[in-house]
């Protein structure tokens, strides 16, 4: 079935309200409807806060649509409601929940009176609406139409409006849209300190019970991520090169050198490698020199979740930036830049070949521009439909046929690679194993040895799942076997 629209994103969306032509701070407009009809006139004004001094002005504003494409108000209410209590929102978030907005009201489309159904909550549980759309999920689920992660979210997306509808006496429900359970959720911090928190669950609430895949090769590091082998290191890098791609290259060779994220790669920035005399320290591995960079707040050099830290640039790498960042082909595309958008205060490093950035820093994201012209935020697509659409396709080609990697699986390839030769250091009885575990979490700004340990243990791990698996086989191929003589006995 074609999935339908369920938002449409509004470059730039500024509140207003309607005025009268006498009000001060009034603004004029004019809409013709056609020859032979008077032009619609009407006054408005933009709706300020005054306390905070801002207006509610916001880029990449969602709004969700109807069955039919239309907006649909209540919806929309909910998602500008959401927004004016966030400072610093993250548009994308909301994104996703317009989205799931936009899913509900395609289902209640799809219902008899869906209009009286949004509001009918009677003694029977299962004809409240909330619950038919937690059957009509989990159904979705075992159609494998939508992951059961997608759906969970649907419906906390679902229950978190209705939530708002009746806090804000939208509506009166005659029963309970569904039951609440509260319990205290006891966890400890990375620091070993225990701590609780009061959670509120529902009844309609969707389940989604993990199952691992041990023959995956992942480790869970701010995700699922795998790490590359050496050979496949190889030949990302030599499928980047032979598409002619330099950008992408240099992306890639950066993750796996430092350990960084794409959101960290694609916002560094051109004075981090223009340093006429950089300062050069010893690497935490021992070998070689490294350039210290700050990455965080205040930086200009995003990172996850606003953490401060240090990446460690090998020499060689930082001189290779430079070398990028004062070549020809860099010079062109701030050029284009500064044509489309004017003087950079900052300029980023790495810029498409159409002058845009490859990642939209979140300040600047933050940052209202009422000259906006695009619908999607900047982060990192280019590079990863290269990847998709040319080294991937290349590898497959030329190596292997069933690869595959995310530009994530870099970190993780990144963080093996050093585990792999401090274990060489450890083993030579050069450093003790917490030296290492110690530097491979520096390294890779872990806040938790937990996850550390994770790369620590990763090979030997996976090495003892596939003999043990192989162990079982060869059992079985001896069982199958002693019964197939006898058969061969039986059948005589």
């Amino acid at each position: 079935m074609k999935e339908l629209h369920r938002k449409v994103i509004l470059p730039v969306f500024q509140l207003s309200e309607l005025t009268t032509e006498g009000d001060q701070q009034a603004l004029k407009r004019v809409i013709n409807q056609g020859k032979g009809h008077p032009a619609l006139t009407y006054y408005y004004r933009f709706v300020l806060d005054e306390q905070a001094g801002r207006g509610f002005n916001y880029n990449l504003f969602p709004v969700v649509l109807d069955r039919e494409g239309v907006p649909w108000p209540l919806g929309t209410l909910y998602i500008l409601s959401q927004l004016e209590a966030e400072t610093y929102p993250v548009m994308t978030t909301y994104q996703s929940k317009a989205d799931d907005l936009g899913a509900y009201k395609e289902w209640l489309d799809t219902q008899d009176r869906p209009d009286d159904l949004m509001y009918q909550f009677p003694k029977i549980k299962l004809r409240r609406p909330t619950y038919r759309y937690r059957g009509h999920l989990q159904q979705q689920i075992q159609a494998c139409e939508i992951a059961p992660a997608t759906a969970r979210r649907r419906m906390g997306t679902v229950v978190s409006f209705y939530r708002w509808l009746i806090d804000n006496n939208y509506f009166q429900p005659e029963c309970p849209p569904w039951e609440e359970k509260q319990f205290q959720l006891a966890f400890k911090t990375t620091e070993g300190r225990t701590i609780s928190k009061r959670v509120i669950s529902t009844d309609v609430s969707i389940r989604t019970p993990k199952s691992e895949d041990p023959f995956a090769g992942t480790i869970q590091d701010g995700g699922k991520l795998r790490p590359l082998t050496g050979k496949e290191q190889n030949w990302i890098l030599e499928a980047t090169k032979a598409k002619g791609n330099t950008e992408c290259y240099l992306f890639q060779l950066f993750m796996l050198a430092t350990g960084a994220r794409i959101q960290t790669v694609g916002t560094l920035r051109l004075r981090h490698f223009m340093q006429p005399i950089p300062h050069y320290s010893k690497a935490l591995t021992g070998e070689g020199e490294i350039f210290k960079l700050k990455a965080g707040p205040g930086t200009g050099i995003d990172t996850k979740n606003d953490k401060n830290g240090v990446l460690q640039v090998p020499r060689p790498i930082y001189e290779l930036l430079h070398t990028y960042a004062i070549s020809d082909r860099a010079k062109v595309r701030r050029g284009r830049f500064v044509v489309k958008q004017g003087e950079h205060p900052d300029p980023y490093l790495f810029l498409t070949q159409q002058g845009n950035p490859y990642y939209m820093a979140k300040a600047e994201a933050l940052r209202f521009n009422p000259e906006l012209d695009r619908r999607h935020e900047k982060a990192g697509q280019p590079v990863r439909q290269f990847l998709k659409e040319q080294v991937i396709p290349y590898v497959r080609e030329h190596h292997d046929k069933n690869f595959h990697y995310r530009i994530h699986d870099l970190r993780a390839s990144f963080g093996m690679n050093m585990t792999e030769l401090l274990m060489k250091l450890v083993q030579s009885e050069t450093i003790t194993l917490h030296r290492a575990r110690m530097t491979v979490k520096d390294l890779l700004w872990h806040e938790s040895l937990a996850t550390t340990d994770l790369y620590l243990n990763y090979r030997n791990q996976l090495d003892a799942i596939y003999e043990a698996v192989n162990g079982y086989g060869n059992q079985l191929r001896e069982w199958t076997e002693r019964a197939m003589k006898g058969m061969e006995v039986t059948d005589e």
